[in-house]
């Protein structure tokens, strides 16, 4: 086991790897910027270092800087967390020539997998449904038509190297074409310095299913069982839960042995996610991230299982310490993110915390970095705390989530809270019928 881990990340998720590290009598180095000098995983790890100014192409993306606080502080290992460097194959190489660990698969795999052309042909070949597409990048708009009259319309035309739903346009007939792909390959070349794109099916009402995985790199893998992450505005997600409401216990075994089988043939080390859309019955492999989720503890909350250690372990070289059939799935779980956000217009509020309260009671758990007095910077996603409630069946976990979101106070800053409790008097969240269009078409009718 690692004697010191650097987390090289920032807020609620620095601090929920630093708790695991702790439980597993691991020394932790916090790294940060200089906005997040009083930020709460530095207050709480062993050591801190501070890499640079606030933007975080000069701290947090900066790979010279982080391996240089790796070889001062003797860290033997980095967990990258989500977001930042936690999907660069290039930083897990350097690295890994430094003789430090990265917490996470191999360069390899993350290479793969984050090119969603390369990893749509990987899936296919690893026996995963996939959605009727392109077979690569579509050059110009002649061959776009070809493709798209193939696949037949609607259809997506998407970012290779996207992310986030940045470079992402629906065509519903030959006419949108054009200037949907024109708008797409802009998007991309301004958001990833890559402009080439591919074309999918549009699928009309499909919910978005995603399977956890774990593997240990030496040919042996689990999945534990599906997240719905179907609520999402403009592609972001906000809301997830599990089991999903959508499918049955025979669909989740199903597609998890294909998943998990997939991943022994890859050799897969470290969490990881398959996402899908699903429609009519069928799963169709939209991307993997080769990474720790954000909605994680949703799982954790069914199978009892800390998948921030489970990292941990496997990548120091231990062996899972379970097969498929010692996973037991128990009750439902949801997880709301809480922004610093205007609950209408999604306007980001910084600003100083004047007080925090979280709420608790059976069930309950709140991941954040919040404290009264801390002043959340301007730099960084608006993402401030995940409420995660669980309960033996999902009217109950709803009802907890009701009461828990009534406990929850951050003064000083707005903040989605008022958001999700609007979402919880919908007949259709309450039953579980959405899809991934839905909370689009609310806000439309809901916003002044």
């Amino acid at each position: 086991m690692f004697e010191k881990i650097l987390i090289a990340n920032r807020g609620e998720i620095a601090l929920r790897v630093l708790r695991a590290c702790r439980e597993l009598g691991i020394h932790t180095v916090a790294v940060h910027s200089t906005a997040d000098a009083d930020a709460m995983h530095v207050k709480l790890a062993d050591e801190s270092v501070c890499i640079g100014p606030p933007p975080a192409k000069d701290s947090y993306l900066n790979v010279a800087s982080i391996v240089s606080a790796c070889e001062i502080t003797g860290a033997e290992a980095v967990h990258p967390g989500y977001g930042f460097l936690s999907e660069n194959a290039r930083f897990a190489e350097i690295l890994k020539e430094h003789d430090i660990k990265f917490i996470g698969p191999s360069a390899e795999n993350i290479r793969t997998m984050g090119d969603k052309i390369e990893a749509k042909r990987t899936a296919k070949a690893l026996g995963i449904p996939v959605v009727p597409g392109s077979e690569g990048g579509v050059a110009d708009i002649a061959e776009a038509r070809r493709a798209a009259k193939s696949i037949g319309y609607p259809v997506i035309i998407k970012a290779t190297a996207g992310g986030g739903g940045r470079g992402m346009k629906v065509a519903r007939n030959e006419d949108d074409l054009e200037i949907a792909m024109a708008t797409a390959q802009t998007e991309a070349k301004a958001a990833f310095g890559n402009g080439e794109v591919y074309i999918e099916k549009y699928l009309e009402k499909p919910r978005h299913i995603e399977i956890q995985v774990l593997g240990d790199g030496q040919g042996n893998a689990v999945h534990l069982g599906e997240r719905d992450c179907s609520l999402q505005r403009r592609h972001q997600k906000i809301w997830e839960e599990a089991h999903s409401p959508a499918l049955n216990a025979h669909q989740r075994d199903e597609i998890g042995a294909r998943v998990a089988k997939a991943m022994r043939e890859l050799s897969y080390e470290g969490v990881g996610t398959i996402e899908f859309l699903y429609e009519n019955d069928e799963f169709y492999f939209i991307e993997m991230n080769t990474r720790l989720q954000v909605e994680h503890p949703v799982t954790e909350a069914i199978t009892g299982l800390d998948l921030v250690q489970e990292q941990i372990r496997v990548a120091s070289g231990a062996k899972l310490a379970m097969t498929q059939e010692d996973i037991q799935f128990s009750g439902h779980a949801i997880e709301c993110r809480i922004n610093a956000e205007n609950p209408a217009t999604f306007a980001p509020s910084p600003g100083r915390v004047d007080s925090v309260h979280f709420p608790g009671g059976l069930g309950v758990r709140v991941d954040s970095a919040l404290y009264s007095g801390y002043r959340i910077p301007p730099y960084y996603d608006s993402l401030i705390g995940k409420l995660i409630v669980f309960g033996k069946t999902r009217a109950e976990c709803m009802m907890r989530l009701r009461r828990s979101l009534s406990e929850f106070v951050v003064d000083g800053v707005e903040t989605t809270i008022p958001l999700f409790q609007n979402l919880l008097l919908e007949n259709d969240i309450i039953d579980g019928h959405y899809d991934i269009h839905w909370l689009e078409k609310y806000l439309e009718r809901n916003t002044p």
